[in-house]
C-alpha cells in the first residue's frame, strides 16, 4: 500500500498570515483513494530547509504532495528543490508560455517575463493543466518514488486534483476509504467513550471519536475494494452506534446542528424565531448561514436588557426582580414572547452570563435556553465550567438551543 506525505511549502504559512487548507483538502481526497498519509509538513521558502525535508520525506514514504512554491518569483523554489531531489532537468515549454500568456490575455493584460518561470517542466515528468491560474502541476516518478508540485491558492489546487491528479494516482491505490460522521450534543467524550468503549478497537471497520465545541464526533472508516462496499461495512456500526446513544445523537454526516435543524424545518414546513440575550445573535447568525433559512427563519430578536426583555418579549418585571434574567423563568418568558411576536412555530431563547467573570453571584458559563411551541415549553440548564472563555459560552449556549429545537422537531420532546 501506497504510503504519502503532504508537504505545505511557504514561509507565509509558518508566520501563521495564511490558513493552510490545502492540507485538510488533500488530506480527506487521499483517505477516499485509500492511499494512507503518514505526516504533514510545512517548510518556508529557504532552499536548504526544502530539500533536507524532501529527502527525509522520500525515505520514509512513497508519494510526497507539495503545496505552494510554484509562481514566477525568485523564492518559489518547489519546482527547482524537488527536480534537484530527484535528478531530474528542467526545461522550458514553449506551449505551456502560450497558455500562460493567453490566460493574462483573457484577464486584459500582458504577461510578465517572469511568468516564463512557471513554463519550465521537468524533463520526464507529467504535466497537470491549470484551468484556473498559471501554475501548472507537476509530477517526477523515479525508483518507486513520486513527488506531486500542486500550486498552493485553494482556487487552484483543488479542481487541479479533481480534474487530472486523482486520475494520476489510481495506479497507486488498492482500494477505496469510506468515512462517515456521527454528530453527537448533550455528552462529552469521556461518557460516549464509556458507552462505546468496546467499539474503538476494531481494525476494519474503525470508530474514533473527535471533540468539538460543545459537542463530540464519532468517526466510523472502512476500506474495501469499491465505495459501496465501504459504505455497507460502515452500516451496521452506524446503527448500531446510534441505536446506544439514542436522542443525543443529532445526525449522521449532518455537518452541524443549525444545518439539522434547518433541515428538519423545511421537512416539517415549521418557521423558527429565536430571542437572545448572552448569545446576542449567535443563534439567528448561525441559523441564516445555511442555505434556504429563509424560507423556515421568522426572526431574532436580541433583547440584551433587562428593558428589552420586558417591552418587546413581554418578560415580567416581577420575574426579573424575583429571578433575576439568568434563570429558567426568565428563558421560558423570553421563549414565549419570540412566539408571540413572531408567529412561529417554534420560538427558542438564550439567556446567560458569557463572561469573563460572574455577575450577580452566579459564575460565567452558566446559562438557560428554552424551547416554546403552542403546547408546551422546555428549559434546560447548562454549565460549561468555561468560566472566562466568552466565546466558547456563547457557542455552546447556541449549540445548546438549536438542538432542543432539533429534539421538538423530531418528537423526541413534547
Amino acid at each position: 500500500m501506497a504510503v504519502c506525505e503532504i508537504l505545505s511549502v511557504g514561509t507565509e504559512l509558518l508566520l501563521g498570515d495564511i490558513l493552510n487548507t490545502d492540507t485538510r483538502y488533500l488530506s480527506r481526497a487521499l483517505a477516499s483513494m485509500g492511499i494512507s498519509v503518514l505526516r504533514h509538513s510545512t517548510v518556508g521558502d529557504n532552499r536548504e530547509r526544502l530539500a533536507a525535508e524532501l529527502k527525509n520525506s522520500l525515505e520514509r514514504s512513497d508519494i510526497i504532495i507539495t503545496s505552494g512554491g510554484l509562481g514566477p518569483t525568485t523564492d518559489d523554489l518547489t519546482k527547482e528543490v524537488c527536480c534537484e531531489v530527484m535528478g531530474f532537468e528542467l526545461q522550458e515549454d514553449s506551449s505551456i508560455v502560450e497558455e500562460i500568456r493567453s490566460y493574462f490575455k483573457s484577464k486584459n493584460a500582458d504577461m510578465p517575463e517572469n511568468n516564463k518561470k512557471q513554463a519550465l517542466i521537468p524533463v520526464g515528468g507529467t504535466v497537470f493543466k491549470n484551468n484556473h491560474g498559471t501554475a501548472p502541476g507537476l509530477a517526477i516518478e523515479k525508483d518507486g518514488k513520486c513527488i506531486i508540485m500542486l500550486p498552493g491558492p485553494p482556487s487552484e489546487l483543488e479542481p487541479m486534483f479533481e480534474e487530472s491528479v486523482r486520475d494520476f494516482l489510481s495506479k497507486y491505490s488498492d482500494g477505496v476509504i469510506a468515512s462517515h460522521t456521527i454528530n453527537i450534543i448533550g455528552a462529552g467524550e469521556s461518557a460516549v467513550a464509556l458507552e462505546l468503549g468496546d467499539m474503538f478497537d476494531g481494525e476494519n471497520p474503525t470508530v474514533a471519536p473527535y471533540a468539538k465545541q460543545g459537542e463530540v464526533q464519532l468517526r466510523v472508516t472502512a476500506k474495501a475494494d469499491t465505495t459501496d462496499e465501504a459504505d455497507k461495512m460502515c452500516e451496521p456500526i452506524i446503527k448500531d452506534i446510534c441505536s446506544r446513544l439514542g436522542a443525543i445523537v443529532y445526525g449522521v454526516d449532518a455537518g452541524n446542528i443549525e444545518s439539522r435543524v434547518v433541515s428538519l424545518l423545511v421537512q416539517n414546513k415549521k418557521t423558527i424565531a429565536c430571542a437572545e440575550s448572552c448569545t446576542a445573535g449567535y443563534i439567528a447568525k448561525r441559523i441564516t448561514d445555511i442555505a434556504g433559512a429563509s424560507s423556515v427563519f421568522g426572526c431574532g430578536i436580541v433583547s440584551y436588557s433587562n428593558d428589552i426583555k420586558m417591552k418587546i418579549l413581554g418578560v415580567s418585571e416581577e420575574t426579573l426582580r424575583a429571578h433575576g434574567a439568568v434563570s429558567e423563568q426568565t428563558a421560558k418568558e423570553m421563549a414565549l414572547g419570540a412566539l408571540k411576536v413572531s408567529g412561529a412555530d417554534i420560538a427558542i431563547a438564550s439567556t446567560g452570563i458569557a463572561g469573563p467573570g460572574s455577575s450577580c453571584n452566579k459564575e460565567a458559563g452558566l446559562s438557560f435556553v428554552a424551547v416554546a411551541t403552542n403546547n408546551f415549553i422546555h428549559v434546560q440548564k447548562i454549565e460549561t465550567g468555561h468560566k472566562n472563555d466568552r466565546e466558547y459560552n456563547r457557542y455552546v449556549t447556541a449549540s445548546r438551543a438549536l438542538n432542543l429545537a432539533r429534539l421538538v422537531l423530531e418528537g423526541k420532546i413534547k
